[in-house]
């Protein structure tokens, strides 16, 4: 993967999880790196698995992306350090605590998390479209979910949050057809992460995550070989595939058949 080298790229949520596989495999390919997280002390651990550190320029910071104003210094702060930005990965987010129905969610909820998983990518967005515009051959990267696809139960604030990223990355891919930034949408399915674990989901949900899962380090590889083919929707998973075709077969009926993929009873 030749085009990620000696480009800068900026990754937020690389604390853990995929962000984290992001930035390592990254800066493996010779790509400078600008990585952000809410958990300084998470983010340091990235930063000390990062190989090829010799050869590469990287900038960390503590960063909540909820925070406009914060985004803003943020963004004036990498651009001063690298005079530019090749590829910005919209990556950070949480999911919905405590697996409860919309009757039993709290506006808190809702905003903790609309806040996070929408508004960080369009603060991610505003501040670094128009560098991303000065730069040839440069690439947006939002990151939805296969819950951006296909909506279960007990998902309402996490769902909602994902489907409008995957609106908002459209309308920009339309917007930028012709232009010099490709956008893409990543979709990835279950990955072994602790998201589950940080929203306080079932045991059985946070065991699936851990035994089922794709490692993050397989799905930064697969999202990194669909960017780089400028592929406008990235699934990651066998399962983000199947969801993506059951709903895209019977966008009315697909339910039932996604309740027996995910081990759910019907009548939820």
């Amino acid at each position: 993967m030749t085009y990620f080298r000696n480009k800068i790229a900026v990754i937020t949520g690389a604390g853990s999880g995929i962000g984290r596989a992001l930035a390592v495999e990254m800066a493996s390919l010779g790509c400078h790196l600008a990585i952000s997280d809410i958990n300084a002390s998470s983010l340091a651990g990235t930063v000390e698995q990062l190989p090829n550190r010799d050869n590469i320029t990287v900038h960390s910071a503590s960063l909540d992306t909820s925070d406009r104003e914060a985004f803003a210094v943020y963004a004036r702060e990498v651009v001063a350090t690298f005079g530019g930005v090749d590829v910005l990965f919209n990556n950070a987010g949480v999911a919905s605590r405590n697996n409860l129905a919309l009757l039993e969610l709290d506006y808190a909820e809702y905003e903790r998390v609309i806040n996070i998983n929408l508004w960080g990518v369009i603060h991610g967005t505003h501040e670094f479209l128009p560098h991303l515009l000065a730069r040839p051959n440069s690439h947006l990267v939002n990151v939805s979910s296969v819950f951006g696809l296909v909506a279960p139960p007990n998902t309402g604030a996490y769902c909602a949050s994902k489907f409008a990223v995957r609106g908002y990355t459209e309308t920009l891919r339309s917007e930028l057809e012709g232009s010099n930034v490709q956008v893409s949408c990543v979709h990835p399915g279950v990955i072994a992460t602790n998201i589950a674990v940080a929203a306080d989901a079932p045991a059985d949900m946070v065991q699936q995550f851990a035994t089922r899962g794709l490692s993050p380090e397989q799905a930064a590889r697969q999202i990194l070989k669909g960017v780089e083919k400028g592929k406008a929707r990235v699934l990651v998973t066998r399962g983000a595939y199947l969801l993506d075709w059951l709903q895209r077969l019977t966008p009315a009926h697909y339910r039932p058949l996604m309740f027996t993929m995910m081990g759910l009873k019907p009548e939820l």
